[in-house]
């Protein structure tokens, strides 16, 4: 296990853990999102190879619509 900070509150994910992975156990999938790790934006196109890693910051933002 390793501990990442996910908006701000410390988590343990699975060692070997990709942000897919994360945002499946999140019940993310399917969401408009945006992903920032370690202060840069993550391509959604790299969800799946981007490994994390212990310490990772990840800042995850869930788009909401409305008018």
């Amino acid at each position: 296990m390793i501990t990442l900070q996910i908006n701000g509150a410390d988590q343990r994910v699975e060692r070997g853990s990709s942000i897919q992975k994360l945002l499946e156990h999140l019940k993310l999938v399917g969401k408009k999102i945006a992903v920032e790790r370690n202060g840069e934006l993550v391509p959604r196109s790299d969800y799946a190879s981007c490994q994390l890693s212990e310490g990772d910051k990840l800042e995850i933002v869930v788009a909401v619509g409305g008018g």
